[in-house]
C-alpha cells in the first residue's frame, strides 16, 4: 500500500512539476503579446512589461543602489518575434532590443504574475525617482 501511495505522490509531484505548454502566441505590434497555455490560463503582455522583464542582460540597465533597473520604456513597441527553438522566442523591440529569449516557462510565469511585477517594478522606480516615461531630450 504504501508503495502504491508512494508512486502516487511522485505522479502528481512530476505533474506538477511540469509547467503547462504554450497553446498560442499572437504579435499585437507594437504593444502587446496575447499567449494562451493548455492549463486554459491566457495573458496579455504589454510591450512595456515585456521590455522591462526581458531575460537578457542590457547595457541600458542602470544600476541604482547595487538594483537593476531598466526604465523610461512606457511607450516601447514590439517590432517582430522570431522562433527559437520550440521552447521559446526572441522579442525585437523598437529600441532594438533584441537578446532576451523569452521560454514559455518564463512567458507564463511572466503572465501569472503581471500584476505583482508590474507593482514591484513601479515602487522599484518610485524608490530611486525614475520614470516608465522616456527621457525628454535636451
Amino acid at each position: 500500500m504504501a508503495a502504491a501511495t508512494g508512486a502516487v505522490i511522485r505522479r502528481l509531484h512530476t505533474a506538477a512539476a511540469q509547467p503547462p505548454r504554450l497553446t498560442k502566441l499572437a504579435l499585437h505590434p507594437p504593444k502587446s503579446v496575447e499567449i494562451e497555455f493548455t492549463d486554459g490560463s491566457s495573458f496579455h503582455l504589454s510591450a512595456e512589461f515585456l521590455r522591462v522583464y526581458s531575460p537578457a542582460a542590457d547595457s541600458k540597465i542602470r544600476s541604482v543602489g547595487g538594483e537593476k533597473v531598466i526604465f523610461g520604456r512606457r511607450h516601447v513597441g514590439i517590432m517582430s518575434a522570431e522562433s527559437v527553438g520550440n521552447y521559446g522566442v526572441r522579442i525585437l523591440f523598437d529600441d532594438l532590443h533584441k537578446t532576451g529569449i523569452f521560454t514559455w516557462d518564463y512567458l507564463h510565469h511572466l503572465g501569472a504574475n503581471k500584476f505583482s511585477l508590474m507593482r514591484s517594478y513601479i515602487r522599484t522606480l518610485r524608490k530611486h525617482s525614475l520614470s516608465r516615461d522616456p527621457q525628454r531630450k535636451k
